[in-house]
């Protein structure tokens, strides 16, 4: 059985984050084949091409970590209809300077929950055209936009329910299967 990787980011920096709670239950909801671990970035400075040279040691720790992972899986709440500032950030940090974008051929996923009916899904339309840009393979079905209620999900990563439970497992699961195919087409040594 081969395992992967999988840096997960969470878009807003609020301890209390809905979205946190999402990771927390997408994390205890995942399969065996997949090693989940969160890639922070909330020390980042603004993002700004005089890094570009000598890029701080925050950053390049950052940088490495969405390297070493074998796929990136985002959630984020939406803010104005798109992504939140930190979020969109990160993303530059991680795809700078030209020619070095850790996102490369890198599998990805997105996923966000809000208390609103549709969920995240302006702003991970948003995210999908930033990471297509980024030539970052995404998994683009099924699409998941997660209406929070409250008590959906617990403190420590329940899902209360079942048919919420049983969406997320199978996103998961199918989180898996997508980054199994990206790299059978696009083998990680080439």
């Amino acid at each position: 059985m081969t395992t992967y990787t999988v840096g997960y980011m969470i878009g807003s920096l609020a301890k209390a984050s809905i979205n946190r709670k999402l990771a927390g239950a997408l994390v205890k909801l995942a399969p065996a084949e997949l090693s989940m671990q969160e890639v922070g970035f909330a020390d980042l400075p603004p993002y700004s091409y005089d890094y570009d040279a000598d890029y701080p040691a925050v950053a390049r720790a950052f940088k490495s970590s969405i390297e070493k992972v074998d796929a990136v899986l985002f959630i984020t709440p939406e803010y104005n209809r798109s992504i939140p500032g930190a979020l969109k950030n990160a993303i530059d940090w991680a795809s700078r300077p030209y020619g070095t974008n850790a996102f490369t051929r890198k599998p990805s996923a997105v996923i966000g929950t809000s208390p609103g009916k549709i969920g995240t899904a302006v702003g991970q339309q948003h995210l999908r055209s930033i990471l297509s840009f980024c030539n970052s393979p995404q998994m683009n079905s099924p699409e998941a936009y997660i209406q929070f209620t409250d008590g959906l999900i617990t403190d420590d990563g329940k899902v209360t329910v079942a048919s919420t439970e049983t969406f997320l497992r199978d996103y998961m699961a199918e989180l898996h299967r997508f980054i199994v195919r990206v790299y059978t087409v696009l083998p990680r040594n080439v």
